[in-house]
């Protein structure tokens, strides 16, 4: 089944850079996925098989060698914003066409902007230094050590916070509130 599907290039799954474990899943159920490790061990088999490749957090690194081994290759999937990583002209004078995903970080954006936007509005930056570091901290007595308890009740309470915060519900709600 595996030698029917097209084959697609990846660095490969798990670990620092490889693709996450849940989206190699998903690839497995269209694409014959081959790992880096296994097309450089045997090249000459596998560059005929594979016809993708999948550039994921910048990985694979796409240069002229690589694709000059590669004589089936039709298409380059970048997952993430912008191809500034990937020569462009270089990768179609192969004739090889890039794909890219323009909204994938749309949603952490928008609760990124939220965040800073709710974090200048109630000055949260300030709260949190008061809250690790305590009320000696802006009266100009050093604070020598950091209760472990308070600390881990904390982060567990931004935690909790941040769960909420990230909630569409919270977003429009404060969004109705921020343009009434």
């Amino acid at each position: 089944m595996a030698e029917e599907l097209p084959g697609v290039l990846i660095l490969d799954i798990g670990g620092t850079h490889g693709v996450l474990e849940d989206l190699a899943a998903l690839l497995k159920k269209h694409f014959h996925l081959i790992t880096m490790k296994e097309f450089l061990g045997n090249k000459e088999e596998m560059s005929k098989k594979i016809q993708s490749i999948f550039v994921f957090v910048c990985r694979p690194t796409i240069d002229r060698e690589l694709l000059e081994c590669l004589p089936n290759l039709k298409v380059i999937g970048n997952s993430g914003v912008g191809v500034d990583h990937l020569d462009l002209k270089m990768i179609s004078s192969f004739g090889v066409k890039v794909t890219n995903t323009p909204h994938a970080v749309a949603d952490p954006t928008a609760d990124i902007g939220m965040a800073l936007m709710l974090a200048s509005a109630r000055r949260l930056v300030e709260g949190n230094v008061f809250n690790f570091l305590g009320p000696s901290y802006f009266f100009g007595i050093p604070r020598c050590c950091c209760d472990r308890d308070d600390l881990s009740e904390s982060i567990f309470g931004i935690l909790l916070q941040g769960k909420f915060f990230r909630s569409r519900n919270f977003q429009r709600h404060l969004l109705l509130c921020l343009t009434s």
